[in-house]
């Protein structure tokens, strides 16, 4: 199930951000455009309001000062977000953190399908791609508190594409995991990015050799934006 809209040239835009906790200055004056249908990844060590960054253009956290605009809209009102939240998908930080141990494979990315209003037919057909395409399917039964870390991991990445979304959002995704696991999960999200054409990825990493491998990045350090480009540029 999709969610069709005219794509602006910028998955989203930040004028003079700043968020705040504490005495602690997350994001300092941010001023940045995202360009939509590629693989944007956030770069930078721990702390330095990567995830900040990433929770306001989700909009799950509130912006205390300045605007940002995602697919075109300003997020900061309420109407807005009604309309632009179900074409987000966001995977916060931390692994199975999106998922409930007590259910199965298949109930966990069912639950997030019936959330976004889709049909038995629509969530049975969209989980068996999903379950296919990631390995899961042989597990579908299997409670998620017995699964392995990798699995759990393509298992927040299901429920996050159960309503086929414009823009996937996912905060250190591979943290926590084997090399292998890792691997593993950029090989699937090259497969997932082919078959939807122009979804737009934004990630966040603290892991450079995995940065290498995206379009466009911004270096961050201290809640602001030191540089952006392709990699090679940088």
């Amino acid at each position: 199930m999709s969610y069709p809209i005219n794509r602006p040239e910028f998955i989203a835009c930040l004028l003079n951000v700043s968020q705040i906790y504490g005495k602690t200055k997350a994001l300092d004056n941010v001023t940045l455009d995202i360009p939509s249908g590629c693989m944007a990844g956030l770069i930078g060590p721990d702390g330095v309001g990567k995830s900040t960054m990433l929770s306001l253009i989700s909009g799950v956290r509130k912006i205390q000062d300045g605007r940002v605009e995602v697919l075109g809209f300003d997020i900061s009102i309420a109407s807005n977000r009604s309309s632009i939240c179900p074409q987000i998908a966001y995977v916060p930080q931390g692994l199975g953190r999106n998922l409930y141990p007590t259910l199965s494979v298949f109930e966990n990315v069912d639950f997030f399908g019936r959330l976004f209003g889709l049909t038995k037919k629509e969530r049975e057909g969209r989980i068996n791609e999903l379950l296919t395409s990631t390995g899961l399917a042989p597990f579908s039964d299997r409670p998620v508190g017995k699964l392995s870390g990798g699995m759990k991991q393509k298992l927040g990445l299901c429920c996050a594409l159960i309503h086929d979304p414009e823009l996937l959002i996912l905060d250190e995704p591979t943290t926590g995991v084997d090399p292998l696991s890792r691997r593993q999960f950029w090989e699937l999200i090259e497969i997932i990015r082919s078959r939807r054409e122009g979804m737009s990825v934004l990630i966040a990493t603290a892991y450079m050799e995995e940065a290498e491998s995206f379009d466009w990045l911004v270096v961050m350090n201290d809640g602001q934006v030191l540089a952006t480009g392709n990699p090679k540029e940088i």
